[in-house]
């Protein structure tokens, strides 16, 4: 059996990666703090703090882990595709990790369809919900999507899509274990303090 390192199959930093426009110039992202205050069990062997979500362009991930998910799912397309891939990496046994001594620099392109990304973020919100968590979380997440997206034409878009997509949502579905569901309910309260 080999060390505790090997069980870890993702880490990242937000420190300075956000570059805005041009000249880029390279800013801490104001989560930083938030991740060193996970509210989640900790693996004292392990660098860095525990996740159980991440940025698909500002992350490091273990080669083995990504493939042995099977990657991201094609549907989700980009915006939110890292949160099915984060709860199946959980599930498979991988760990997560905020470890601020890494740096990843992530330039997104300024060249962006705001509308399309927040729908596709919604539907992928939603999509990963009803994908992976029991229904009676799936549902909650539901009714705060409802609630706390503006009602808009965007938004429509986002859960007419999702709603599209029910029937292979169906056919994909496979809940977390109770142990990874916990966690996330940790997740979930935190989200409802602050």
């Amino acid at each position: 059996m080999g060390s505790a390192w090997d069980c870890l199959g993702f880490m990242l930093n937000y420190r300075a990666k956000l570059a805005f426009r041009t000249p880029f110039k390279n800013r801490e992202d104001p989560i930083c703090g938030e991740l060193e205050q996970s509210p989640l069990p900790d693996e004292p062997d392990l660098p860095g703090y525990p996740l159980l979500g991440f940025l698909a362009g500002a992350s490091v991930i273990r080669r083995s882990a990504f493939l042995e998910v099977r990657g991201f799912e094609s549907r989700f397309f980009i915006g939110g595709e890292e949160e099915l891939l984060a709860l199946d990496l959980a599930t498979r046994g991988w760990s997560l990790r905020y470890v601020p001594e890494l740096v990843v620099h992530h330039h997104p392109s300024p060249n962006r369809d705001a509308a399309s990304r927040r729908w596709h973020l919604l539907r992928n919100a939603l999509w990963s919900a009803w994908l992976r968590r029991p229904l009676r979380s799936a549902l909650r997440e539901t009714v705060r999507l409802i609630r706390t997206s503006p009602h808009d034409r965007t938004a429509l878009l986002g859960f007419s899509h999702a709603l599209a997509g029910l029937p292979w949502v169906l056919r994909q579905r496979r809940v977390v274990p109770p142990w990874v569901e916990h966690r996330l309910s940790l997740l979930d309260s935190r989200r409802r303090v602050s």
